[in-house]
Formats: structure tokens, sequence, C-alpha cells
């Protein structure tokens, strides 16, 4: 079980309390909760999104799509999906596809969906494809406090 680097100094920092879970090897966030046997809608799943002046990141629950088209109206940018070379950089502690949702960390605004908003318990890729971090819900809001909240995904 790893967590990646930047991610633990910036949770402990914070004095969140927070668990790891370890799976088999998933490469998505769907498959690490199935992996964990954790519901897929406590799992955060991010999107990195890249625009005209840099990158965000769009958190949804690992069974729901990002409706890019409502994103740019909430962003009021035009948006695409950042590529695995950008994500290697922005990331650069983590493997590609295992990117946690703390974009803080990382220096990355957040944009959260409002399904997220309620939920008591969290699960979120911690930097590799065989952990989760897990969280309490006031945690995981405590962790995204910038982040901006919009409705921006649907069920997949």
């Amino acid at each position: 079980m790893t967590i990646a680097n930047r991610l633990r100094e910036f949770m402990d920092g914070t004095g969140v309390t927070y668990g790891e879970v370890a799976h088999g090897e998933a490469m998505t966030s769907a498959g690490a909760a199935h992996a964990a046997h954790v519901p897929g809608r406590q799992v955060a799943k991010p999107v990195v999104i890249h625009h005209e002046v840099g990158y965000a990141l769009a958190v949804v629950p690992s069974t729901h799509r990002v409706e890019l088209s409502t994103l740019q109206d909430v962003m009021q940018r035009r948006l695409g999906l950042a590529t695995e070379q950008e994500i290697s950089k922005l990331f650069d502690d983590c493997a590609v596809g295992a990117v946690p949702p703390i974009g803080a960390a990382y220096g990355v605004p957040v944009y959260l969906d409002e399904s997220l908003d309620k939920a008591t318990d969290l699960y979120f890729e911690a930097g590799d494809h065989r952990t989760l971090v897990h969280v309490s819900g006031d945690a995981f809001r405590a962790l995204t406090r910038d982040a901006k909240r919009a409705r921006f995904s649907h069920a997949a």
C-alpha cells in the first residue's frame, strides 16, 4: 500500500483522519471500488481537464461520467481531457490513472460534482493502483474546501 507523498503530506498537514484500503490491482476508479468491495458511488473519481490557461480536476462518483459541455458552462472555458503526458507532469508522484481527487495537494483547482456533497464516507485513489484512501464525508469536504461545487455529471 502506498499513498503518494504529496497527498500524504497534505492530508497529514490538515489533520484529517484517514485510512488505507488495500485491493488487487485495478486500473480504473470503478475497478478499484469493485476490487476493494466498496460501493462505486462512494469512490470519488477525478478527471483531469485542460483549458486555455491551465488544468482542473472534475471530481464525480466512479459510477458517473463528466458532462463536459455542462462543465464548460460552469467553468466558462473551452475544455478537453488532459493527456497521459500532461497528467504525469502534474501528478509526478502518482501512477497514471491513479490520480487522487485532492487537487490542493498538487496546486490544481477542483470542481466537485454536487452528487458527492452528502456522502458520509468516501474513498479515492491514493496514487497507485492498489490502494484507496478512506475518509469520512466531513474529512473529504475539509480536504476539498476550496473546490467549486456544481452539478456536471450523470450516472454511467
